[in-house]
């Protein structure tokens, strides 16, 4: 996991990156037809109800752009909004209202789809003890906002990035020669370069759970592909060695059955990659 200072630093990198891409030069729209002393208020209004997300980063977005914006939240990231609700008003100049609208509501939308899915997710897994992870398996740019998001529905941020966790893969196992090479060499790199970082191994069969199992070193073992009886099975053969992790195979309909399992973790990589925005609309008002 990387800290809130590290979050916040991307969150800063997204605003400047994003309004470089849309301002540009100019937003000549507005610089044609409004004076730059002049002064609005917006208000963003829910179109179909959700769980609304990104009302910080919204605010974040117009107080870059002016020092003299007023911004009103009328519900709380995370919060359940029905339709015709308003999230938010913001008062300021003209010129920041405009230049921002388009990638507050870009976000927000983003942000309240992946809040909504993964809100729907941990519903399923209620009176059990296992927690929703998200994946990388984001949008190259905002994975900071997509993964603010799975927060704000319930849902636990599994690393951020190849740097913050180890995690070897089939294909790090295969290029390695081999699970005991691979653990082995984690172990010595760690060492070498003094770095405490968790460390997650995949298994795609009951061999290769046995063969981590003999290494006291790892975090969790990341249960991949089984069948709802295979993983049964494979929580009962690791048991108290480490935490479990669920993944592959997981949605809707199978995701309470494999926390019934036993696993701590289920990791469903849909609540990023395959969202619906939720509708938004941000309009001048009185």
């Amino acid at each position: 996991m990387i800290s809130a200072k590290q979050e916040q630093e991307e969150i800063r990198g997204i605003i400047a990156n994003a309004l470089r891409e849309d301002v540009g030069s100019g937003d000549h729209s507005t610089l044609a037809c409004i004076p730059k002393t002049a002064r609005g208020k917006a208000a963003l209004l829910i179109k179909e109800p959700g769980y609304i997300a990104g009302l910080d980063f919204a605010r974040q977005v117009f107080e870059s752009l002016s020092a003299e914006v007023v911004f009103q939240p009328n519900q709380a990231d995370g919060e359940f909004a029905l339709m015709g609700a308003v999230a938010f008003t913001v008062e300021g100049p003209s010129h920041a209202l405009l230049q921002a609208e388009r990638l507050v509501l870009n976000a927000m939308q983003r942000m309240s789809g992946i809040a909504t899915k993964t809100r729907a997710y941990v519903a399923r897994l209620e009176g059990t003890k296992t927690r929703l992870l998200d994946t990388r398996k984001t949008t190259p740019g905002i994975r900071a906002l997509e993964k603010w998001a799975v927060r704000l529905g319930g849902g636990v941020n599994h690393r951020f990035a190849l740097y913050d966790a180890i995690m070897l893969k089939d294909n790090h196992i295969d290029f390695c020669g081999g699970m005991h090479q691979a653990i082995e060499a984690t172990k010595k790199y760690l060492t070498d370069h003094d770095l405490n970082l968790p460390v997650i191994v995949e298994a795609r069969n009951f061999d290769e759970i046995e063969a981590i199992c003999q290494h006291d070193m790892v975090t969790r073992i990341l249960i991949d592909n089984f069948s709802i009886g295979d993983t049964k099975r494979a929580v009962t053969m690791i048991g108290n060695h480490c935490e479990t992790e669920s993944s592959g195979m997981i949605n809707l309909e199978t995701i309470r059955d494999y926390a019934l399992c036993g696993v701590d973790y289920v990791s469903c990589g849909a609540i990023t990659h395959s969202v619906n925005n939720l509708d938004l609309s941000l309009k001048a008002v009185e």
